[in-house]
């Protein structure tokens, strides 16, 4: 759809997270177009760790899953736009080049998601210090055997930590995790 449009060029299409990654690192594009669900990975993940390798690139989130979760995930990992998949041609060309000019580009129904998320405060989760640091240190892309080391505990401590740091957040996984932690203000320094 995207190539027909005169000012766009379409320089690669990946059928993964990890080969939009690399694609991206190679060719350096202004705009990424990924889906959160993907055949190999990709979505948030994919998402915070072209924001950690420092690409210029800004990810637009084009996909047909509007979950809170989903939507939250992905702009708290860098996401600079979630327009839904079912957009004609036109309105999806407007969201790239908006995108490239830095704007946010939200689907209206994504939009009043994230407000509604926003007035709804749920209370902050209290995690210890020792749990900030290990939680810190896992959103720089630690193992768990780098943080053991910088912080001076065992790896079985560090694993000990972890569950109950998805506990006090309510999530499953690690990404998870420094993106609610991120949207908690918890990893401030």
């Amino acid at each position: 759809m995207l190539s027909a449009e005169s000012d766009l060029k379409v320089v690669a299409d990946a059928s993964s997270g990890a080969k939009a990654e690399a694609l991206a690192v190679e060719l350096r594009p202004d705009i990424v177009l990924m889906d959160l669900r993907m055949p190999g990975g990709g979505g948030v993940d994919s998402i915070v760790r072209m924001a950690r390798a420092g690409l210029p690139c800004r990810v637009v989130v084009l996909t047909a899953y509007e979950t809170d979760r989903d939507i939250l995930w992905a702009v708290a990992a860098g996401a600079a736009g979630y327009p839904l998949n079912d957009l004609p041609r036109a309105e999806l060309a407007e969201a790239v080049r908006a995108a490239a000019r830095g704007e946010t580009v939200l689907a209206p129904s994504v939009a009043a998601r994230l407000v509604d998320q926003l007035r709804t405060k749920p209370e902050r989760p209290r995690l210890s210090e020792r749990e900030t640091a290990v939680l810190r240190l896992v959103g720089e892309g630690c193992t768990n055997a780098d943080i053991g080391r910088r912080l001076f505990i065992g790896e079985s401590t560090v694993k000990t930590y972890l569950p109950r740091i998805f506990g006090k957040l309510g999530v499953d996984d690690r990404t998870a995790a420094v993106t609610s932690a991120m949207r908690f203000g918890l990893l401030e320094q």
